[in-house]
């Protein structure tokens, strides 16, 4: 999971703001390099809950959003716990890296949504385009 993280994230970061640290989407509610949302922000605090059982506060604040070691630390949080149910050893790389995009835009049954299509064809080109 960790070899696909590093692979895709930087993808998402591109697609998602073009790297723009402080972007602004989705009329305000999408915030941060990786256009993460409210409720994102809360299911991995939620996530976080259920991994440390002492821990009593929020483990990230939706400012975090505009922080992008903080952001790609969420993306992996959110990767790592709901990814693996969904990856298929015999996929090929590509194959597995849109699975994962397409819950990232789509929520953890995303990659089974017609809307999260466009999202593969751009996770797809740009992953051609950076293993020429």
């Amino acid at each position: 999971m960790e070899v696909l993280l590093k692979i895709l994230i930087p993808i998402l970061i591109q697609i998602e703001s073009g790297g723009d640290n402080l972007a602004i989407g989705d009329n305000g509610d999408a915030v941060g390099c990786l256009q993460i949302h409210k409720i994102m922000v809360d299911d991995i605090n939620r996530i976080q809950s259920l991994k440390f059982k002492d821990c009593s506060e929020d483990y990230y604040r939706y400012k975090d959003r505009l922080d992008r070691v903080t952001s790609k630390m969420m993306c992996e949080d959110y990767m790592n716990h709901y990814g693996p149910k969904r990856i298929i050893k015999d996929n090929t790389e590509l194959e597995n890296l849109v699975i994962l995009g397409r819950m990232w835009n789509g929520g953890p049954q995303g990659y089974k949504k017609k809307a999260t299509l466009p999202y593969a064809k751009k996770i797809t080109k740009l992953y051609k385009e950076r293993t020429k």
